[in-house]
C-alpha cells in the first residue's frame, strides 16, 4: 500500500470519527477501539494493537496503574499485563519519555530483559512499536503496535502510526469534551430537579431551595450533584418489577 494512501484513509477515518464525537455518537472508549482496529486494517505489519492507560503518583515516574482497553485481540492484553507484573517495557518509555518506542526483535532486546524473556514465552510479539496517545492532566496513554514476525516496523510505518496517533489524540479530546458537557448537562438537570422538590415539599422560592441544598452539602460533606440524585431517588424510588 502506497504511504499517501495510507495518509488519505486515516484522515478520512479522522475526519468520520471527529463529525461523530462532535454529535456526541463517539465515546473516548470507542474512539481508542477505532484507532486500534485502524492501525491494524490500515498499517503494513501490524498483527495487533491496543492502548495502554497510566495514571502519575506524585512527582515521580511509577505508574499508580496500567490499564490495557481497545485491544484487538489477547496478545495485546497480555503483553500489557507483563508490562504491568514487570514494571517496566516500551509503553512506560514512549509515556514517560514523550518519544516512540521500537523493539526490532523482542528475543535479542536487552533493555528489559525480564520481560521480554515472559513475552517470548507467553504471546506470539516479536516486534513493538509504542507511540505516546496523548496526556490529559493525570492520566497519560500509549498506542501499541504488535507483530508476530521481527523487524516489521520501518520508518514509514513509524510516519503512519505517528499520524494515525495524531488523529487520534485530537478525536479523544473531542470525545472527553463531550462526555465532560453531557455531565454537566445532567448534573444541572438533576439539581434543577431536586430543587423543585424542595420548592414544592417547604414552600420555599428557587433561591431558598438552592441555598437548603447547598447547606446541606457542606454539612454532609457530599457534593450538590449527589446529595440531588439522592434526593430524587428518595422522592421517586424506583418500582419493583411486577411479577409474571
Amino acid at each position: 500500500m502506497e504511504q499517501v494512501d495510507i495518509y488519505e484513509r486515516i484522515s478520512q477515518m479522522a475526519l468520520t470519527a471527529h463529525g461523530t464525537v462532535v454529535h456526541g455518537s463517539l465515546t473516548q472508549q470507542q474512539v481508542l477501539e477505532e484507532v486500534t482496529a485502524a492501525a491494524v486494517r490500515l498499517l503494513d505489519g501490524v498483527d495487533h494493537a491496543g492502548v495502554t492507560l497510566v495514571r502519575r503518583v506524585g512527582k515521580g515516574r511509577r505508574p499508580e496503574y496500567l490499564e490495557s482497553t481497545a485491544s484487538t485481540g489477547d496478545a495485546p492484553r497480555t503483553f500489557d499485563a507483563l508490562q504491568h507484573e514487570h514494571g517496566q517495557g516500551p509503553c512506560f518509555e514512549a509515556i514517560w519519555t514523550h518519544q516512540t518506542v521500537r523493539i526490532e526483535d523482542v528475543e535479542t532486546e536487552d533493555r528489559w530483559p525480564r520481560l521480554t524473556r515472559a513475552v517470548v514465552e507467553q504471546t506470539p510479539v516479536r516486534s513493538v512499536l509504542s507511540i505516546q496517545l496523548y496526556t490529559d492532566g493525570q492520566e497519560l496513554g500509549a498506542l501499541n503496535l504488535l507483530a508476530e514476525g521481527t523487524g516489521r516496523f520501518d520508518p514509514e510505518t513509524e510516519d503512519s502510526a505517528l499520524n494515525l496517533a495524531t488523529h487520534a489524540a485530537i478525536a479523544l479530546s473531542s470525545a472527553r469534551r463531550g462526555e465532560q458537557f453531557r455531565s454537566a448537562l445532567a448534573s444541572r438537570d438533576r439539581i434543577g430537579q431536586a430543587k423543585g422538590i424542595i420548592m414544592e415539599r417547604f414552600d420555599v422560592d428557587a433561591i431558598r431551595a438552592f441555598d437548603m441544598l447547598g447547606a446541606l452539602s457542606q454539612e454532609m460533606n457530599v457534593p450538590v450533584s449527589i446529595l440531588a440524585a439522592q434526593l430524587i431517588s428518595r422522592d421517586h424510588p424506583t418500582k419493583p418489577d411486577l411479577p409474571s
